[in-house]
């Protein structure tokens, strides 16, 4: 095996891990169990010739059966060690480094503490703060996000806004998240809001919008400083602002949708103003690709973008969804890619045959879907969460 190939692995923990910053955080239970069943995940959306890490190989033949009528992974692809690779997460962090090394992978491998501090610094949503500043002058923009030390902080800003949304400066898209107003705010609340300051030294808040859709510009970060934008994604969330699916189209589909509400020239200033500013503030230290999510919302009889809802400085879904479409879907087609979470034995493998039967998989000449559904990961009986795309 040469020593520059790349390992991927897939670490749901990551967002949890960094805010903890801990050499010797454990994720909890439910979060290892998300890791081990979607460690396949990766197979689709990493370069050719690289290496998957996995934690039970008899998963491979059951996987390789499931989506045999599309594509067969080589064994050797799949690798249970760490020694003489590459190493490319879904993020960095002290708990993943550590693992790491005690488990074979050189030093060369992972990055130093003073990276790591790096990334944790460019990761907090604070940043957002500053790129919203930066593109404050843009018109037909909306957007604010303030930093609270404490609870003189947060009650001057309920005084500011009829809601307010609370957010942990280290945590996964959708989590650390509290909708509050001034006439909802309560003992109980200031107690958890007081907790997140003492853990993790402030809180974000940010004003609620009406939201109509959320989308997000996909971007990639070289190693000679320059970002470049990939494409987009469109997502879907709950009513608490946690990830559902991600819409699998093409980008000229994306952009029309979001002309509905902004002009194209919009988005072009703003993703120019993105990459201008961003380059100046994580180029130098990150490689990888990374998401800006964005809303289009509606405030006094207009449709605004808010351009910098969160920076996610990780692998996350809008990529795997971009290059899901754009690497194995016939551009004409439309579907979604979803993550799964199921909680009685049996249940995603049930769902598997039913979405088999009623989804059967069509491809074009080049081999590209059509339309049904894929499985993205291995589905057994004991399976709890799963991944998968449906074109229709």
């Amino acid at each position: 095996m040469q020593k520059e190939v790349e390992l991927y692995i897939f670490n749901p923990e990551h967002d949890m891990a960094l805010a903890n910053f801990s050499p010797y955080y454990k994720a909890p239970q439910e979060i290892v169990r998300m890791k081990e069943d979607l460690c396949f995940l990766p197979l689709w959306y990493s370069p050719d010739n690289s290496c998957i890490s996995i934690y039970d190989r008899d998963m491979i033949s059951t996987f390789n059966k499931q989506v045999s009528s599309f594509k067969h992974f080589s064994e050797e692809i799949f690798v249970d060690d760490f020694s003489g690779y590459k190493i490319n997460p879904w993020g960095w962090n002290p708990s993943l480094v550590n693992s790491l090394l005690s488990l074979g992978a050189s030093e060369n491998s992972c990055p130093d503490k003073a990276k790591l501090e790096r990334i944790h610094y460019l990761s907090s949503r604070q940043r957002c703060i500053e790129v919203l500043e930066y593109l404050s002058s843009i018109r037909g923009l909306c957007g604010e996000s303030y930093k609270c030390n404490d609870i003189a902080d947060i009650k001057h800003i309920l005084n500011l806004y009829p809601r307010v949304i609370f957010k942990s400066p280290w945590s996964g898209s959708g989590k650390g998240l509290a909708f509050i107003s001034a006439s909802t705010y309560n003992d109980n609340i200031e107690k958890r809001l007081l907790r997140i300051i003492r853990s993790q030294g402030f809180i974000m808040a940010e004003p609620v919008y009406d939201k109509v859709l959320d989308f997000a510009m996909e971007f990639y970060s070289d190693n000679n400083g320059k970002i470049s934008f990939i494409g987009y994604s469109l997502f879907n969330t709950d009513t608490h602002g946690s990830y559902k699916y991600n819409i699998l189209t093409n980008c000229a589909a994306i952009e029309q949708k979001l002309s509905e509400y902004v002009s194209v020239s919009l988005l072009s200033e703003v993703r120019s103003c993105l990459i201008q500013k961003l380059e100046s503030i994580i180029s130098a230290d990150y490689t990888g690709y990374f998401g800006v999510d964005m809303m289009i919302c509606y405030e006094n009889g207009k449709f605004l973008l808010h351009p910098c809802v969160e920076i996610n400085l990780r692998m996350n879904m809008g990529v795997v969804s971009r290059i899901l479409f754009d690497r194995y879907v016939n551009e004409n087609s439309t579907g979604k890619f979803a993550i799964e979470h199921h909680y009685p034995e049996g249940e995603a493998l049930t769902s598997h045959n039913e979405y088999i039967s009623k989804y059967p998989l069509v491809k074009d000449d080049n081999g590209k879907i059509i339309s049904g559904y894929l499985p993205l990961t291995p589905i057994v009986s004991s399976t709890r969460y799963n991944a998968y795309i449906i074109m229709e």
